[in-house]
């Protein structure tokens, strides 16, 4: 039974330095069986950034295989952060609490999310009609959700399946054309 919060909060840093441990252990692993040419540095609780959200514990890769890892929009890093986010058994609410970047990918992406963001609600703004996001991550997604959360005249919505799933983007009291059925 956890006494004080200063307890309280060294127990979760104990966590946070087990799932650490974990996580190496598994890198190694898989950088070793994939004879990928790698180094990564594990941190707990990196610095608050002004940017974009902090993770609890942020993984840093970087070597002479970096750039496999940021192919087709960094697909080879998500997919290690998915697998690792398994290894972990970690739940979906969870997921943000442990994030992968490889060489400012994780910023260079948000600038791009919030720059596209931008470009969408201007595109909205003018024309009145919904604008679709190209098929995007969950991460990605939120992003773009909070983007708008709070603006007077725009809102959101996800829409599609797995890893189709894209967002939406509406004028407040959009009300979409009714098809003319007989």
């Amino acid at each position: 039974m956890v006494k004080s919060p200063g307890e309280f909060e060294r127990k979760m840093l104990q966590d946070k330095v087990a799932t650490a441990k974990k996580i190496d252990g598994f890198l190694k692993n898989v950088i070793a069986s994939g004879a990928f040419k790698l180094k990564y540095r594990i941190t707990v609780n990196p610095p608050a950034s002004q940017e974009m959200e902090t993770p609890e514990i942020l993984v840093e890769l970087a070597g002479p295989d970096s750039q496999l890892l940021l192919e087709r929009g960094g697909e080879v890093l998500r997919a290690l952060e998915v697998l690792t986010h398994e290894s972990l058994h970690l739940h979906a609410e969870d997921h943000d609490k442990v994030s992968f970047d490889c060489r400012g990918y994780r910023a260079a992406r948000q600038q791009e999310l919030k720059l596209a963001a931008q470009v969408a609600a201007d595109r909205v703004l003018q024309s009145g009609l919904p604008y679709s996001f190209a098929p995007m991550s969950s991460r990605e997604r939120r992003l773009i959700h909070l983007a708008f959360r709070d603006h007077a005249s725009l809102t959101t919505q996800s829409e599609g399946e797995g890893g189709r799933r894209y967002v939406v983007l509406y004028p407040k009291d959009y009300k979409p054309a009714r098809s003319s059925r007989r």
